[in-house]
């Protein structure tokens, strides 16, 4: 028995502009919700969404596409549980009991432990909103174009709360005596 054209288009489209995309769907996810198997229960939800809407879906910035399905999704599983609301302290050590021991790769071998744990720091201290930024366009590799579309905000914005994030980061840095000392010509 053959499907239907409908159905075949369908599958078609969304194997051409959804499939490719997944990786950056999950790693986007991940950033998100913090918890691989949160973010595997988004990215599932995010597919199903666009396999629903993808006939009506016009073939242009798939990602871009993609990325808003994802955020809205969040969005409304955000806005379905309660807030609770956290100490600083607090919020540092669950991020921190959250990241768990990782593997060390080569390049985190060869930088050294204070350098290590003083970004980490830095990172944790910033505020959300430009930890998200920093997560999505310095450690997921997401364009600025891409990371507005995943928050939900300007690009322009992106651009502000990176300058600002890594200037922080870059002073904790400084501070610790690990950054980089400018040359005097």
């Amino acid at each position: 028995m053959t499907e239907p054209a409908s159905d075949h288009r369908q599958r078609v489209a969304f194997d051409e502009h959804v499939v490719p995309e997944i990786p950056v769907l999950y790693r986007v996810a991940l950033s998100l919700t913090g918890q691989p198997a949160d973010a595997e229960d988004l990215v599932q939800d995010t597919l199903i969404r666009a396999f629903r809407a993808v006939e009506r879906f016009d073939g242009a910035h798939p990602r871009a596409w993609l990325l808003t399905i994802l955020r809205h999704t969040h969005l409304n599983r955000v806005r379905g549980r309660s807030t609770v609301l956290l100490r600083d302290e607090e919020s540092v050590e669950l991020t921190f009991d959250r990241l768990g021991p990782v593997a060390p790769s080569a390049e985190e071998v060869v930088v050294s432990d204070l350098f290590e744990a003083v970004v980490v720091e830095a990172l944790a201290a910033l505020p959300d909103k430009h930890r998200a930024v920093v997560t999505l366009v310095d450690i997921e590799g997401l364009s600025y174009q891409e990371a507005a579309d995943a928050l939900g905000i300007p690009r322009g914005t992106i651009m502000s709360r990176l300058h600002r994030a890594r200037a922080r980061i870059r002073t904790r840095l400084t501070a610790a005596g690990l950054a980089p000392q400018k040359r005097l010509m």
